[in-house]
């Protein structure tokens, strides 16, 4: 029965990272430069929009869901080490967790709630915006790095050996 667990979770695990390294792809190679061209009000706004929609949006319990199995497939790659696939398993968990959700809660929210308390339209606004779109980017390119080694990482634990 846990090698049934085991591959569900492998299986959620894999297109969920993927999924969210996609979306974090587009955040860092497209959506952000886009912002960025646009005068800072209407950037801080967007990206305003952006933060409050998504906090209600699917992507939440994707995000919370796949963090929790990527931590549980991590301690069953410690219980089950023997088993094929369980170094993959152990490093794709720690990659996303340490990678993705660490580094989400830790850089790329505060970065948010700042900008979120910005006014658009005051003359501190372009110098956040400025910054936030340099750091905010920067830690974003960490998170999609890390969701996309830790997809490839749990595709790698569901090859059979």
């Amino acid at each position: 029965m846990t090698g049934v667990i085991i591959h569900l979770l492998l299986w959620i695990c894999a297109l969920g990272c993927a999924l969210i390294a996609g979306l974090y792809f587009a955040f860092s190679t497209f959506i952000m430069t886009a912002l960025g061209r646009i005068p800072a009000p209407a950037g801080i706004a967007a990206m305003q929009a952006i933060n409050a929609v998504i906090q209600r949006s699917l992507f939440m319990p994707l995000f919370f869901g796949t963090t929790l199995a990527a931590l549980a497939l991590a301690a069953l790659a410690l219980w089950r080490w023997a088993d094929a696939g369980s170094a993959m398993m152990l490093a794709g968990g720690l990659v996303y967790f340490a990678g993705m959700f660490v580094c989400t809660i830790v850089f790329n929210v505060p970065l948010n709630n700042r900008l979120d308390a910005a006014d658009p339209q005051s003359e501190a606004a372009q110098e956040t915006w400025t910054r936030y779109l340099r750091d905010w980017t920067r830690w974003n390119h960490v998170r999609t790095l890390a969701s996309t080694l830790a997809a490839g990482l749990f595709v790698l634990a569901l090859v059979p050996r």
